[in-house]
């Protein structure tokens, strides 16, 4: 696969701006502007992967998130995983790697993806 350039980039990008206001959901699949989007998105997608990766957000980034999402204090995490709010807090604060136990409880309880849990 060739590497797409900063100009071509930035081309593509124009581009969509363009085709934007012509395609729609009515548009059917083999139209030319159609396959034209495809096109310039792949450009865009491909650049972007290569120069602005998204990495995993950090195992204390996700706890924190999934505390907000439930509405969980660190006491409340505490005991919801068996521990201590201090020792939450060490997790949190970077102090402290996390057990086996804890990052079971934080996958099947937090729902937390194991890939972010042992990053």
């Amino acid at each position: 696969m060739k590497t797409v350039t900063h100009k071509e980039y930035i081309e593509a990008n124009l581009s969509l701006e363009t085709l934007l206001k012509e395609v729609s959901n009515d548009t059917l699949e083999d139209a030319s502007q159609m396959k034209e989007l495809i096109e310039v998105s792949d450009v865009i997608e491909q650049y972007e992967a290569i120069n602005f990766p998204i990495g995993l957000p950090s195992l204390q980034e996700m706890i924190e998130l999934r505390m907000f999402e439930m509405g969980l204090k660190r006491k409340d995490l505490a005991i919801l995983l068996n521990t201590s709010a201090s020792r939450i807090s060490d997790y949190l604060n970077g102090n402290r790697e996390i057990t086996l136990n804890i990052a079971k409880g934080l996958h099947q309880k937090l729902n937390i993806d194991s890939d972010i849990i042992l990053q």
